[in-house]
């Protein structure tokens, strides 16, 4: 399908609402999985839904709480992901769909009673492909809370509407996504060889094919950050290393914020270098910018265990971020033909 959705689009279901698919890849969410799912099954839709989880090989108790869940609600539905990775267990659980519109979820992610009712009438109001909103990352812990500050605020991942909010218009990309399952199919579905940013890598070729991807920020998605230093350096290392496959993949595609973390991180490093080992002048770039980091954190931080944590969380995400990109291999991806 080229071009953007019509409400003809969408096959009605019972009470003149259109059915809906909810999908997840499920992979060591025992913390957080039967608040997602619960916050999925309550939802105030008056259509059709279903919640189909694409379970991967969990080393935790996610996929018994899985079962449990399905055994209470014959909406959950479960599904096979053996190889653990996103889009594979997004394309297997699509496989499964029976309705017209694909809503992606995340198993640490929860989404407000109204999240279905709100994604389809945006959907029908503004035609697009796929709608999306506000990435509202909530910490439990204390460091959670500072990693969450740092992904809502400019400081920690630039301007990116479905981060840090803005006005309802068509986007590069949105965060998760509601879908017209026939623009998926149009485009062949999420690209299994992205480990990461298949969000990103989707909407484009959606753009592409003449589809809106559309921003709002009424849709509102709680979002759980990582909960150790160690893990939030993996996250956004893989973050970097994907985002530069896509720019390999898709000529065209480069966005002058993603140059930032690399740029910052050759800069900081030269800077250490030259300083060091030629004259400490040459340090004034790397002072410059842990300054602003040390003064941005006592800005944007609540309370003194935030502005004390947030400069070390800063600093990975922007630094590892940067050295994902920079070494990311050629070889990982090949060639757009």
């Amino acid at each position: 399908m080229r071009g953007n959705a019509t409400v003809g689009d969408m096959n009605q279901v019972s009470g003149g609402l259109t059915g809906i698919s909810v999908v997840l890849p499920i992979l060591n969410e025992e913390r957080h999985l039967d608040e997602s799912i619960n916050a999925i099954l309550a939802q105030k839709y008056g259509g059709e839904f279903e919640v189909i989880l694409a379970l991967g090989p969990s080393t935790d108790r996610t996929n018994e709480i899985a079962a449990k869940l399905a055994a209470k609600d014959a909406r959950v539905v479960l599904v096979e992901n053996p190889t653990g990775r996103t889009a594979n267990g997004l394309n297997a659980a699509i496989a499964k769909s029976k309705f017209p519109v694909i809503c992606r979820i995340d198993g640490h992610a929860q989404i407000a009673p109204t999240y279905l009712t709100d994604a389809i009438t945006l959907l029908e109001k503004t035609g697009a492909v796929n709608v999306g909103g506000v990435m509202a990352a909530v910490g439990k812990t204390k460091f959670e809370r500072a990693v969450a500050t740092a992904m809502r605020s400019p400081l920690g991942v630039g301007s990116s509407r479905f981060h840090v909010g803005g006005s309802a218009g068509p986007a590069d990309t949105v965060y998760l996504g509601t879908f017209l399952k026939s623009a998926l199919q149009a485009v062949g579905g999420y690209d299994e060889r992205f480990t990461r940013a298949q969000d990103w890598e989707l909407n484009f070729r959606l753009r592409k094919n003449g589809g809106t991807i559309w921003f709002d920020p009424s849709l509102v998605v709680t979002y759980r950050p990582r909960s150790t230093l160690k893990a939030l350096a993996k996250q956004y290392f893989q973050y970097g290393t994907w985002r530069r496959a896509v720019s390999r993949n898709h000529k065209g595609s480069v966005n002058f914020r993603y140059l930032a973390p690399p740029t910052a991180l050759t800069i900081n490093a030269l800077s250490f270098i030259l300083g060091i080992t030629y004259s400490p002048l040459f340090l004034a770039p790397l002072a410059i910018y842990l300054g602003s980091i040390l003064l941005g954190s006592l800005w944007i931080g609540t309370g003194l265990s935030q502005k004390l944590i947030l400069p070390v969380v800063l600093f990975t995400m922007h630094m590892v971020w940067g050295a994902g990109y920079l070494s990311s291999p050629k070889g990982l991806m090949a060639e757009e033909e």
